[in-house]
């Protein structure tokens, strides 16, 4: 196999979810480039039929932040094609604020979406990758599942759960030739990344810490993710890829 297959997703069958903007959009368009059958799901109808329209990709609108959203999700996707080759679980909210001021609702909506749903669609979408002893699950976690950021507690808990998830399920699948990863991103400068991070009071302290000194690009998540898809990546596995400028390891 030459270079180009080891990092060719085509003819793949992928499900993006979180596609209707940020990551998950840019994710969509990278690996429709890369000629994988791209199946794109998100909350918003109207920015779908845009993304379809720009990439070719299939859409299924779902609100995945309930459990019955996520069953449906798996039942529409399995009713349009045989098989997922590769699982992008890229939604994902970031509802930031202080311990003593957080809502109980705005940490169960966290949860929902950012770690339960990721488990609901891999055990969705598990026996069909079992079956055809082949398959990539991508997790889109954060670095602050792994270090600490203020006002963060319920994101920073739900990507720490994501990141442990990604190492269980690693280790039910890896028998069954299926790789399980996370990518852990620095802020992205996505249109929830620029509303949050985009004031110099809460940007300077995380830039100075950041030896690169800079914030990410979507690209360059959707980048990462293609080589996970890839087969190049094939021994990799469970692991917690962290593109972020260094900040975590100084």
């Amino acid at each position: 196999m030459g270079w180009k297959d080891r990092f060719s997703i085509a003819g793949k069958t992928a499900l993006v979810t979180g596609a209707s903007s940020g990551i998950g959009a840019e994710i969509t368009r990278v690996f429709s480039e890369g000629h994988a059958k791209v199946i794109a799901t998100g909350q918003s109808v109207k920015r779908l039929n845009e993304l379809r329209v720009k990439t070719g990709c299939e859409i299924i609108p779902a609100d995945i932040a309930h459990a019955q959203g996520c069953e449906q999700l798996v039942a529409k996707v399995l009713a349009m094609t045989s098989k997922i080759d590769i699982i992008v679980n890229s939604a994902g909210v970031a509802l930031i604020g202080p311990v003593l001021n957080y809502s109980v609702a705005d940490w169960d909506r966290t949860m929902a979406i950012n770690l339960r749903a990721p488990f609901l669609l891999a055990k969705g979408f598990a026996p069909g990758m079992i079956a055809a002893k082949a398959g990539k699950i991508i997790n889109i976690s954060s670095q602050t599942g792994v270090i600490a950021l203020a006002d963060h507690a319920a994101y920073a808990s739900s990507k720490g759960g994501l990141n442990a998830l990604t190492k269980s399920l690693m280790a039910e699948l890896a028998p069954h030739n299926i790789q399980v990863n996370a990518i852990c991103p620095t802020v992205v400068m996505t249109e929830m990344g620029q509303e949050i991070w985009s004031p110099p009071d809460k940007s300077t302290p995380m830039l100075a810490a950041t030896p690169l000194g800079r914030f990410g690009e979507p690209v360059e998540i959707a980048d990462m993710a293609l080589y996970l898809a890839s087969p190049a990546s094939d021994l990799v596995n469970g692991a917690i890829m962290m593109i972020e400028g260094g900040y975590s390891s100084v």
